[in-house]
């Protein structure tokens, strides 16, 4: 019996061990659903929003005239000028039928109709088709677009209240927030995808009067335009720009802020284009080196470094070396927050500028200007060609306040490009804001003198046209059909 129980005595033993762990694994605590966090529900989110998203499509027809740059060196013009220029390439295709040119998101604002997209999305179209979430499609209007914000606002007829969206507060969005994207990418209709807010108020070298939003979402070609949603279901950016090196996505998404967007709807809506405000000043960052020379105790502000002659600023005697720390009581801790803060002012309106100036603060008011070459960003549904002008174009005699706004000597002579139509003025490359100089070897000075010139060109010969377009002059050549 002694052996039997010294051969049971280990086993018995484990057995107490393992009843002994159980008891004390049950008196740990379980820890509670108040504890536990939850995910956004994604589910319920796109099942609200989607209805108001669209998809949206452009066509353009070939045109049949043919153009080709003419200059010192034309020859061997690198394919980035003639893009730059506007100017197709020789070997381009002419005539046929309409071609898809881009593909995109958008989103319903209102129920009669307005949608919100990005401007490289139905930049350069001839028609513009909305796709709604029952599948019926729609030919949009052009109400206004704005490329500096990259916004578009489109118009369809609506024979019914359509679903919209609920716009949101962006100054309300924090880093590290849930958010979501609904669009087209690829063409795959309504998908969404999620991420977080990686950071605000981004400023990017190609868009310096835009605060992006910047988000890890999964944004990819065909995703432009459409809406990104906060976990209330509530739109609080535009998705416009991807940074990418392959082409899709990296991990750096950008979103045009709701807030940002109300302000320029409001204008595309009532005008058709956006108006922004405008110092008149170079301004460059502050580093550590430059805020001890400066007097500061951290790098902060913008600093100027060019005052522009006769601007806002230069009338109210800022000057180079100056460093702006406050706008309308706003702090500029970048320079690249200027540009955004001055934008927003509405021309003609008086701006309260804090600068240190040799080491003291000063507090100056300035009478903020219109930032120049707003009209060659103006949408051309507001412009009234002649329909007569068999070039399709509708110029101004360029005067003293265009000269400033294109920051154009006072010895050039010309008319300036305020409005096109589909026809040869478009397919030769002309954008608004340029400045034609000569039509048919003659210098054309006055808006009557070109119209009278476009009557009086030829057809089936080549026609030369000089155009001043960022001070830079060059030839365009084209030909009339009729």
């Amino acid at each position: 019996m002694k052996g039997i129980s010294r051969l049971f005595k280990k086993p018995l033993q484990i057995i107490g061990a393992c009843l002994l762990t159980t008891q004390l694994v049950a008196a740990a605590p379980i820890p509670s659903s108040a504890n536990m966090q939850v995910l956004p529900d994604f589910a319920s989110l796109f099942e609200q929003a989607s209805p108001a998203v669209v998809n949206i499509s452009t066509l353009s027809t070939p045109k049949n005239n043919r153009s080709q740059f003419y200059g010192p060196g034309a020859e061997d013009l690198p394919e980035i000028f003639r893009r730059y220029f506007g100017v197709p390439m020789p070997d381009e295709p002419s005539g046929g039928r309409p071609q898809p040119m881009s593909l995109g998101s958008g989103f319903i604002i209102s129920e009669d109709g307005y949608i919100l997209t990005n401007n490289h999305v139905i930049d350069g179209a001839d028609t513009i088709i909305v796709r709604l979430s029952d599948r019926s499609e729609k030919t949009a209007e052009l109400i206004g677009a704005d490329k500096r914000s990259d916004l578009a606002l489109l118009k369809i007829k609506a024979d019914r209240s359509l679903p919209v969206v609920k716009m949101g507060d962006s100054d309300k969005v924090r880093p590290g927030e849930w958010v979501a994207a609904i669009g087209s990418p690829f063409n795959f209709e309504y998908s969404i995808t999620k991420g977080i807010v990686s950071a605000k108020n981004r400023s990017l070298p190609s868009d310096s009067y835009v605060p992006f939003i910047q988000t890890d979402v999964p944004i990819n070609p065909g995703n432009s335009g459409g809406p990104l949603f906060n976990m209330e279901g509530e739109v609080i950016g535009i998705n416009s720009q991807i940074f990418t090196r392959s082409g899709g996505f990296m991990g750096l998404s950008f979103a045009i802020p709701a807030n940002h967007v109300d302000w320029a709807v409001a204008q595309l809506k009532e005008k058709g284009y956006v108006t922004r405000g405008w110092l008149g000043v170079a301004i460059q960052e502050v580093d550590r080196d430059l805020a001890e020379s400066f007097g500061l105790d951290k790098p902060m502000g913008a600093l100027i470094s060019q005052v522009v002659p006769g601007g806002p600023a230069d009338k109210a005697k800022l000057q180079p070396g100056d460093v702006i720390i406050k706008l309308n009581g706003r702090d500029i801790l970048r320079s690249g927050s200027l540009p955004m803060a001055v934008g927003v002012i509405t021309p003609g309106n008086d701006a309260e500028v804090e600068l240190i100036r040799n080491g003291k603060r000063k507090t100056l008011k300035v009478e903020v200007g219109e930032l120049p070459d707003e009209q060659s960003s103006r949408t051309e549904r507001k412009a009234k060609p002649d329909t007569r002008n068999r070039l399709g174009v509708q110029v101004e005699t360029l005067d003293d306040d265009y000269r400033n706004k294109l920051r154009l000597g006072e010895n050039t002579e010309g008319v300036v490009v305020t409005g096109l139509t589909s026809g040869v003025g478009r397919s030769i490359g002309l954008r608004q804001g340029d400045v034609i100089t000569h039509l048919n070897n003659q210098p054309v000075q006055k808006a009557k003198e070109f119209e009278v010139a476009v009557r009086k060109l030829p057809k089936d010969r080549s026609i030369s046209m000089r155009v001043v377009r960022q001070r830079q002059p060059a030839y365009i050549s084209f030909r009339l059909t009729d």
